[in-house]
């Protein structure tokens, strides 16, 4: 057995594997002994069939079994013993590859493409500026902050007649058969179907045809309290009744909702209230400020590091290693975002390991928990106790897709920390909305 290296580029090389048939056969032995072990063959009991018919029946196969396993402890041997650091793993070569003639060939030959991970060097320091957006709070945002605050802290309440975008409770009837209690919301309606109930008031009955009215089959199923199967067989034409109309109502600001936001006391007034609204804001935006910076970042040293790339291997080692999920067309359409991810991420690694950065167990927390808080806002839920977040960090933690993805980020922010204290910041003053535009 032998590993012969042929170069190809200052990236990429070659590697002639040359495997001896003798070198197999004592795999391709044990493996035909574990095969009659464990075979059930018709006519003889468990691991007592004729090894001649083991070897007939499995012969071809634990001879290949065999040479793959010693192709890739040769490979890996080669790779490990000169301290490669090589991209993907090694590609079989189509091209030079030889058909191999396994019943008479007493040597088999195989022919790998192997690529070298790029060195990337980066290099930091004060003559390198980046842009830090700083935005503006203005009385315009405080406005729709607190207009969207009460529409989250907002109920549903009593009204006399229909209006647009109001919810009715009602009874349907046809016949011997009623549905009672069903629920309607005119938000979801175009605006023709909608006429049929403005204006209307509790108490008031009128014919409807549910097919015209709720074209979209779900709605309707729901609306009559049915499986969709079984709309086919039901009549169209219904008497309805409206029972209660809902009207949503913003909440009022009082005592009671700073309360509810901030905890007893915590604020007493309009003016705490529009201070921690604009506290509030600020933070929000720091967030995106951050946001900002950190695509800043990356973009400035994406374009001040050159990183050669086997962009070629790269394309082919990624449609193997999707296993033929994704093709060479989708590949290719996608490569210019993955190869720019890719460069990124050799730029960070390249930072945290030039500095003797590391990521440590609570950076990993604290992204966790950051995670685990922002879900939690996106229900409208704020202010959740700490022990119960840092439960619900745990649990993202536990899971092994996410575990990965929350220690990527914490590396990235750990490098563009390091980044943004060793450049020169150039602080800018921006409209929330202007930032707003830039981060979409």
């Amino acid at each position: 057995m032998k590993v012969e290296k042929l170069p190809v580029d200052d990236l990429t090389f070659r590697l002639n594997v040359t495997i001896e048939k003798a070198d197999a056969l004592e795999k391709r032995k044990k493996a035909l002994n574990n095969y009659r072990r464990t075979a059930e063959i018709k006519g003889f009991r468990k691991g007592m069939a004729p090894m001649s018919l083991i070897e007939k029946m499995h012969g071809m196969s634990a001879l290949i079994d065999a040479v793959n396993d010693l192709i890739a402890e040769q490979l890996n041997n080669y790779i490990q013993e000169n301290k490669l650091n090589v991209l993907g793993e090694p590609l079989p070569n189509d091209e030079l590859q030889k058909k191999i003639d396994w019943d008479n060939d007493t040597v088999y030959e195989f022919v790998f493409d192997v690529a070298l991970a790029p060195q990337v060097k980066v290099e930091i320091s004060k003559d390198d500026k980046i842009v830090y957006y700083n935005p503006t709070v203005a009385d315009a945002d405080i406005d729709a902050a607190k207009s969207n605050i009460l529409k989250q802290y907002g109920k549903l309440e009593d009204t006399d007649a229909v209006k647009d975008e109001d919810f009715i409770v009602a009874d349907l009837v046809q016949g011997e058969t009623k549905v009672e209690g069903t629920y309607i919301t005119l938000k979801q309606m175009s605006d023709d179907n909608k006429k049929i109930f403005l204006g209307k008031m509790a108490g008031d009955s009128f014919e409807i045809n549910v097919n015209d009215v709720f074209t979209n089959e779900a709605d309707r199923a729901s609306l009559l309290k049915v499986k969709k199967e079984e709309l086919a067989t039901i009549e169209p034409l219904w008497t309805l009744t409206i029972k209660e109309i809902k009207t949503f109502v913003d909440a009022e600001e009082n005592q009671e909702l700073y309360n509810k936001m901030f905890g007893e006391g915590v604020v007493n007034s309009a003016d705490e209230f529009k201070a921690k609204l604009v506290e509030r804001i600020e933070e929000e935006y720091a967030q995106e400020s951050e946001y900002r910076f950190m695509l800043d970042a990356r973009e400035y040293f994406l374009n001040k590091v050159n990183i050669p790339v086997p962009e070629a291997f790269m394309k082919r080692w990624l449609h193997v290693v999707n296993e033929g999920k994704v093709t060479m067309e989708e590949i290719e359409k996608e490569f210019d975002l993955f190869l720019k991810d890719f460069r990124w991420q050799l730029i960070r690694g390249a930072i945290l390991k030039g500095n003797n950065l590391t990521v440590t167990k609570e950076d990993v927390l604290k992204v966790a928990t950051n995670i685990a808080r922002y879900q939690f806002a996106m229900y409208g839920i704020n202010n959740v106790p700490e022990e119960h977040l840092a439960q619900y960090a745990e649990k993202l933690l536990a899971d092994e897709k996410q575990n990965r993805r929350i220690i990527e980020k914490a590396e990235e922010d750990r490098a563009i920390a390091f980044i943004k204290e060793n450049v020169t910041v150039e602080p800018k003053e921006i409209a929330i909305e202007e930032l707003r535009k830039l981060n979409n």
